[in-house]
């Protein structure tokens, strides 16, 4: 059995189950439920990326003095902030490990519903009303606009609280960021708090139940990092 009819027939033995309290939306409720035990599945690697987030932060001081003793030597001070990242288990990459590990669920849920691959009669199921296959454009009208209206609402305040935060935080460090930047890092700094909002674009070209699953994941995500990161 392939992964696409593997998905297909979890969603709709979900959907059977929910099927009592959702009715027609049974699948779309399916498909949070689905979102949410992954992202719970997932919870361990986003405890090890906060602890990780929280050692970064606490090495400023550490970091500070690597810049001021190898204020001449970038290269040097790179290769020591590199090493007392690793001593400290301080990776920047283990903060992502839970977005990439959601990619091929992702890339799956977008496969099933914009080819039908798999799908059985999940094609035929809405979420009160609009087709879970369908997108965005055109749709802006009765009771199909106002599904699509309050899912990228949804997504878009959940981007706008996690742009404020993400800015804030970075307001917050760059009193100790006394690093000598890589090339581009200062742009690429401007720009990351940005990609919050690459969700609500993702969310306008794919299928709405991708668009549900992208809803979930991220308001799961700026709860789960505000849960994590409180206090810091």
């Amino acid at each position: 059995m392939s992964v696409f009819a593997s998905l297909g027939t979890l969603l709709t033995t979900l959907a059977d189950r929910l099927d009592p309290l959702f009715g027609a939306s049974a699948t779309a409720a399916a498909i949070v439920l689905f979102t949410l035990c992954v992202r719970a599945a997932l919870h361990p690697l986003a405890r090890a990326a906060a602890r990780g987030e929280k050692a970064r932060a606490a090495l400023a001081p550490k970091i500070a003095e690597l810049s001021r003793k190898h204020k001449n030597d970038p290269e040097r001070l790179r290769r020591a902030m590199t090493d007392l990242q690793t001593k400290e288990g301080a990776s920047p990459l283990a903060g992502c490990l839970p977005t990439l590990i959601q990619l091929p669920v992702f890339f799956v849920m977008y496969h099933v519903f914009s080819t039908g691959s798999g799908a059985g009669d999940l094609l035929d199921h809405t979420l009160a009303g609009a087709p879970l296959d369908g997108r965005w454009g055109g749709a802006f009208a009765g009771q199909q606009g106002l599904v699509y209206l309050a899912l990228f609402a949804l997504i878009a305040a959940v981007a706008t609280w996690t742009y404020v935060r993400n800015r804030k935080a970075a307001r917050d460090a760059a009193p100790a960021a006394a690093v000598p930047a890589a090339p581009g890092a200062a742009g690429l700094a401007r720009v990351l708090p940005l990609l919050s909002f690459g969700t609500l674009i993702t969310a306008a070209v794919v299928p709405l139940a991708a668009a549900l699953y992208l809803a979930t994941t991220t308001t799961w995500t700026a709860v789960e990092r505000a849960l994590l990161l409180r206090g810091r």
